[in-house]
């Protein structure tokens, strides 16, 4: 789960993690009213900060033109122009594709005086299966830009889940990148915290950029989080109501907030055949095949080791909400779930949708045979196949053939005299 940039910094201020002050705004009023105050207490800027789950705000553009997601205002009337244009508007960065995202929140920030920009990030190494947290002396860049171009300039450490992070570590990873003098304890305070909210917010990334050295009153230097990233490792929100009380559905696929109301795996993808599969490593390998026959899979979908007919009934009415998809490809290998108890799931579900594309059922494992002949005496139009290979090679064969013969049928009848 991810959640926006005034949410993270909300959990830094509970860490001790330093942030500019900023109020989160829904509407004119709100941004005026928040901008008023941060010039009447002595800000000579506000930023004004789209609110959507996407990076490269700042040099998106919305949908009438409009040139960047994050406006620096010197003035009221600044606040209001801008807001005019960002507030309820489609907001298009290099994340979020030619879709852009609604931007129905603002952030209004006072602005910092910036010395230097850097990164921070502390995120899991599957490799190690041990936290690491990533810093460099590149803030406000792509980090993989950084790691391609000049690698040398990322240093890390890696932490012992069973000790937490060290001071010593926090301290040398300062040094690595040129504090001195009263920003060391500054840096060793953030990271601390910032691994906090990572390890005891069931975080499964955080990510600070850029960490700026700002210019305080009176010339004293002040670390701060000027942006904030936070995503969560979902099996570990049953502990966090308040956190999860953040998600923002309006953020999401509705096809994949609709899947998670079945506590189904679902990833919409760009291809026409849809895929039912239970396990994440078969779903995977399923997607493969149908690329290595010529196809082009429309969804990642993990049903789960244990799906209800109901759950295989709600799998297929969201593959058909899709209308990019014109085959279903089902793979499942019955381990827990029983080939025949999926095979009645799938006679089901077909019935109920009233399902007119191409179908194509490879079962494998526990009651195969029993669920084979279930699905062989329904009297549906469905392929069977007894490898995964042939279940790709006849679905992909399935939608070509479709295509092609739908392709006959629209082209107009010419008349002879």
């Amino acid at each position: 789960m991810n959640i926006h940039e005034f949410q993270a910094k909300e959990l830094f201020r509970r860490y001790a993690v330093p942030v500019p002050q900023g109020v989160a705004c829904a509407s004119m009023e709100e941004a005026v009213d928040a901008a008023k105050q941060m010039f009447d207490n002595g800000s000579r800027v506000v930023v004004i900060k789209s609110q959507i789950h996407a990076g490269g705000r700042g040099k998106g553009v919305f949908e009438d033109g409009f040139k960047g997601g994050v406006q620096l205002c010197k003035s009221l009337e600044d606040v209001r122009h801008n807001v005019s244009l960002m507030l309820n508007r489609r907001l298009i960065t290099k994340q979020t594709g030619s879709e852009g995202r609604v931007v129905r929140r603002l952030l209004a920030e006072i602005g910092s005086v910036i010395r230097k920009e850097l990164y921070l990030a502390i995120l899991l190494d599957r490799k190690l299966s041990r936290p690491v947290m990533i810093a460099s002396t590149e803030g406000g860049m792509e980090i993989e830009e950084v790691a391609a171009q000049t690698p040398e300039r990322i240093v890390r450490e890696v932490i012992d889940p069973a000790v937490g992070m060290q001071p010593h570590q926090a301290r040398n990873l300062a040094q690595q990148l040129g504090m001195k003098g009263d920003l060391v304890p500054q840096a060793v305070k953030l990271m601390l915290g910032v691994y906090r909210v990572f390890w005891e917010c069931d975080a499964s990334l955080v990510e600070i950029n850029p960490l700026i050295i700002s210019e305080e009153s009176g010339g004293k230097n002040q670390l701060m989080a000027l942006d904030g990233k936070i995503t969560f490792d979902d099996n570990g929100l049953f502990r966090h109501p308040d956190i999860r009380s953040m998600r923002d559905l309006a953020e999401e696929a509705p096809l994949e907030v609709e899947a998670s109301k079945f506590e189904l795996n679902y990833i919409k993808l760009d291809g026409n055949i849809a895929c039912m599969v239970n396990g994440a490593g078969l779903a995977m390998a399923t997607m493969d095949i149908i690329k290595h026959y010529g196809g082009a899979p429309a969804n990642f979908l993990d049903v789960g080791g244990g799906a209800s007919r109901d759950q295989v009934t709600a799998a297929f009415k969201i593959i058909l909400a899709d209308s990019h998809v014109k085959g279903i490809l089902v793979n499942i290998f019955g381990g827990i779930m029983k080939c025949d108890v999926i095979a009645e799931g799938i006679i089901a579900a077909v019935k109920e949708v009233g399902l007119k594309l191409p179908l194509v059922v490879r079962l494998e494992g526990t009651n195969v045979s029993l669920g084979k002949k279930i699905l062989n005496d329904s009297g549906l139009a469905l392929l069977s196949a007894d490898s995964l290979s042939e279940a790709a090679e006849k679905i992909v064969s399935a939608v070509k053939e479709k295509a092609h013969h739908d392709g006959h049928r629209k082209q107009p009848v010419r008349q002879t005299h």
